[in-house]
């Protein structure tokens, strides 16, 4: 890692590259038949976009990031990750089994190799193609809504809830804990419990998770520091918190807690606030 202005270091680490496919295939061959559901109950949970047409979306920064494929040299270790922060953005290489993957974020692919002083020498050729997508911060909103009656809804998780900075490397973790609390907010509801309570605890954690990637890329924004493009970078981070410090600031007291697969109710506890969290 060659982050800020420090030295190049070398740190442990025991990462995992899985492919998309193999992922999906693994998760989809252990996926029972769904359950029927009582009649007139109608929730639906969102894990990519669209989303409906009342959900927008906030954005905390305008960074880009573009990902290609490419050929290391020879003496490249194969078992490393590496990272480096430049003037105008930063670099993650990710060696793989069959291919190896470079990301560009804040720059071109070429224009960012130009100024690197560590990555660069690991790479032989970089491969035409590639794709480029938004990298920054985003939060549909809202997160989850209800019908009229609380009889019908939905939630949002995962890519259609939160898009996180791939620097900070949580987004997966919290897309399956998100999974998880939404399924366990619907089997709330229709055993009986306030769907308003209900979506208003999802909505609550949603953002608190949010606030904390924020946090986290704040810290890593900072340390990075060498130039106008970081600071901008900087004051999107700070103006994402400070929207979670109020939405979560002007939450009611938490009334259930996630025990393993369910939700279930607790007595009075410290609102959610960022000290909390």
């Amino acid at each position: 890692m060659a982050w800020g202005r420090e030295a190049p270091v070398t740190l442990p680490h025991s990462a995992v590259v899985v492919s998309e496919q193999a992922l999906l295939d693994r998760i989809q061959k252990d996926i029972p038949s769904p359950t029927p559901q009582p009649s007139g109950a109608d929730w639906t949970i969102y894990a990519s976009k669209p989303l409906p047409k009342v959900a927008g979306e906030l954005d905390f920064g305008s960074r880009t990031a573009a990902a290609a494929s490419v050929t290391l040299i020879p003496s490249a270790p194969k078992d490393a990750c590496w990272t480096e922060s430049l003037e105008h953005g930063w670099l993650f290489l990710l060696p793989g089994l069959e291919k190896h993957w470079l990301l560009a974020v804040g720059g071109s692919v070429q224009d960012l190799l130009a100024q690197s002083r560590v990555i660069a020498k690991q790479i032989a050729e970089v491969h035409p193609g590639g794709a480029n997508f938004a990298s920054h911060p985003r939060i549909a909103d809202p997160l989850c809504a209800s019908s009229p009656l609380g009889a019908s809804g939905w939630f949002a998780c995962g890519t259609a809830a939160l898009a996180f900075d791939p620097l900070c490397g949580d987004g997966v973790g919290n897309a399956a804990r998100e999974a998880i609390l939404a399924s366990a907010a619907v089997r709330a509801v229709l055993g009986g419990a306030d769907a308003s309570v209900i979506l208003e605890h999802y909505r609550t954690r949603l953002i608190a998770g949010f606030e904390r990637h924020l946090k986290l890329c704040h810290e890593f924004y900072t340390t990075g520091r060498s130039g106008a493009w970081w600071d901008e970078q900087i004051e999107a981070c700070d103006r994402g918190i400070a929207w979670c410090r109020s939405k979560l600031q002007a939450a009611g007291e938490f009334s259930y807690q996630l025990r393993g697969f369910s939700l279930e109710p607790i007595g009075r506890q410290a609102a959610p606030n960022i000290e909390n969290k």
